[in-house]
């Protein structure tokens, strides 16, 4: 396994294990006051990032397009602006980075979905 399909199992391991490891804090301090931050977390790092390199690897032509490196970008800047902007939201402070990062969590699922549909033609072959 290599390139796209690589980039994204590795990221969803990463982002497993800080996810486990605020999930540990958590419970270790009884503070559960960003529980939402690791939810979305583990929700979006580890399982969205799986299942997209699940994907490209089980279709790996999928991932040799511009869409598909484009998708990934978009989905990990997402997520990288996402979860910190949750955080300072659920804490009071500002909620544009939670904005900004679910915006582009969510272009960056349009992109993917486009890229699986416009694989139909290619997987019915």
């Amino acid at each position: 396994m290599r390139g796209l399909a690589y980039f994204c199992f590795v990221s969803a391991a990463a982002y497993a294990l800080v996810g486990m490891g605020f999930g540990i804090v958590m419970a270790a301090s009884h503070d559960h006051t960003l529980s939402t931050a690791h939810a979305h977390l583990n929700l979006l790092g580890w399982v969205s990032m799986a299942i997209y390199g699940l994907f490209y690897h089980t279709v790996p032509t999928a991932a040799e397009t511009r869409l598909a490196r484009i998708h990934v970008v978009v989905a990990t800047l997402g997520l990288w602006i996402m979860i910190p902007g949750v955080a300072m939201a659920v804490m009071g402070m500002s909620e544009g980075p939670a904005v900004i990062g679910s915006l582009l969590t969510i272009v960056g699922m349009i992109l993917f979905a486009a890229r699986v549909a416009t694989m139909k033609r290619s997987l019915a072959v």
